[in-house]
């Protein structure tokens, strides 16, 4: 029956985008459904947004369709396989000319890659491509690992520990080998290259190898290190693909690319690296030790602008790092109080437009994706588009980001042991030293004054007279551009 349902909302999208033809791509991350299109122009958003299951519409550099964690995952292979079965001959197997695609909305194309490409949001979109797929597994095995401290501090079923701590650190202790797998993926490598030469990082035989001075130590430079080899590793294949004759270039690329990487990664980037997470690790845990609640009240306030600027992807790498050092990230549940913050803000919206319903039907199928923080139907369908709420829901995640930050000052520290959930979705993923029942505490605190902040400054500042009457007279907020959202829910938020 649940197959039934997915395949029937992904047959519901497959007309409203275009049908097979119009479809250049198909990926997914945790909550949305993306889909590179030949032509823009014959998409029906009105109708997408009016689905059930759609819980909005975002455009980047491909369009995507917000269907939520889980949802997106069953959908998304209903989807393809439509796709597939619906293409006529001349699509199917047949990729689609330069001048074709020229010729089916450039004029549209071209305008959402000047807005989007940015050589910093190309970049930094490049580099959330190589870490948003491990979150799966990120998630998986933090909540695992939470599962297994449970069991540990309870005393309970200590036959199953170790088995739990091996399944809940086995994926980490390899992580780097990933990283540098899916970074030559992405920047245009042989992928198994790029992933032999980030195994170096972890492998136990590099404590027996000296550099400036000192012993290397298995997982020096962490993904960061991996990332940095792969990279690397990447140009050096691409030199040896022009150079090395064809003859012998099935043995000759691959060990010049192992070497030469793997020594500049021995003898350099791993020391590098390993110098800028421990900068890294010293400086968050400064900050929030030292001005917590002034760190808690800046992140909290300006991750939904970051989020619209898709900058808040170079916190990726960061989030992974803390980590990998002290097995969780402190900025996570901080930064997830912006979603908080615009929950409170959507509730007050509805409450001050008691005869706007359309909007009123937004918020009300919106709000249960925006307390497991899924934000963007919240943020695009009603925030953004009124302006001011938008500004009074960053308030919300302020306040929010202070009181978690806070207890971050007091000594009472604790973060989340995966990224990519946020809202209530992160309860089970927390973890530190003072205990599973005050981080929930805490967290739970933080987001209740999100909710509260961002519901009264919205609901006192978020409207002028002349909007309250316009928007009371059931009329459609006027649209406003908007910046496009990028994954990620790191707070994806």
């Amino acid at each position: 029956m649940p197959t039934d349902k997915n395949r029937a909302t992904a047959a519901a999208i497959l007309p409203l985008v275009g049908g097979p033809d119009n479809i250049g791509s198909i990926a997914h991350c945790m909550t949305r459904l993306r889909i590179a299109l030949h032509d823009r122009s014959l998409v029906d958003d009105e109708a997408l947004r009016a689905l059930p299951a759609v819980l909005g519409v975002v455009e980047d550099d491909t369009y995507q369709i917000v269907l939520g964690p889980g949802t997106v995952a069953r959908v998304t292979p209903e989807f393809e396989a439509l796709v597939e079965e619906g293409r006529s001959p001349r699509t199917s197997g047949t990729p689609v000319t330069a001048g074709e695609l020229a010729d089916r909305g450039a004029a549209l194309k071209q305008a959402r890659k000047a807005r989007n490409s940015t050589p910093v949001k190309l970049f930094l979109r490049r580099i959330a491509n190589v870490f948003v797929p491990l979150i799966p597994a990120l998630i998986g095995c933090g909540i695992i690992a939470g599962l297994n401290g449970v069991l540990l501090n309870t005393g309970w079923l200590p036959a199953v520990v170790p088995a739990l701590a091996a399944i809940a650190s086995g994926f980490m202790s390899l992580i780097a080998v990933f990283v540098g797998y899916n970074t030559a993926k992405e920047f245009g490598g042989t992928p198994i290259l790029g992933g032999a030469v980030a195994a170096i990082i972890v492998f136990p035989g590099v404590a027996k190898i000296d550099a400036f001075g000192q012993h290397l130590s298995p997982g020096q430079g962490g993904v960061l290190g991996a990332l940095a080899a792969a990279f690397l590793a990447v140009h050096v294949e691409r030199l040896c693909r022009r150079w090395v004759p064809e003859s012998v270039d099935a043995l000759v690329t691959p060990t010049l690319t192992v070497l030469a990487s793997g020594l500049v990664t021995i003898f350099g980037l791993m020391f590098l690296a390993g110098e800028v997470a421990t900068a890294i690790g010293s400086f968050a845990t400064w900050m929030l030790a030292g001005g917590g609640a002034f760190a808690g009240l800046v992140l909290g306030g300006l991750f939904l602008p970051l989020v619209m600027l898709g900058l808040h992807q170079a916190l990726i790498p960061i989030h992974t790092t803390l980590i990998e050092q002290t097995g969780h990230t402190a900025l996570l549940p901080i930064l997830a109080m912006a979603g908080a913050g615009q929950v409170g803000a959507a509730l007050a919206v509805y409450c001050r437009l008691p005869h706007n319903r359309s909007l009123r039907t937004t918020i009300k199928s919106a709000l249960p994706a925006g307390f497991l923080g899924v934000g963007e139907p919240l943020i695009y369908g009603v925030s953004l588009p009124l302006g001011r709420p938008f500004v009074t829901a960053c308030v919300g995640g302020a306040a929010g980001g202070a009181f978690v930050g806070l207890f971050n000052q007091l000594g009472v520290a604790f973060g989340a042991t995966a990224i990519g959930p946020s809202g209530w979705a992160l309860f089970p993923l927390l973890d530190g030293p003072s205990g599973l029942g005050t981080n929930l505490a805490i967290y739970a605190g933080g987001l209740l004054t999100g909710y509260l902040v961002g519901f009264a400054a919205t609901y006192f500042f978020g409207f002028t007279r002349r909007m309250l009457t316009e928007l009371n007279a059931d009329q459609e907020p006027a649209p406003a551009t908007a910046p496009p959202a990028t994954e990620p829910s790191l707070a994806k938020i």
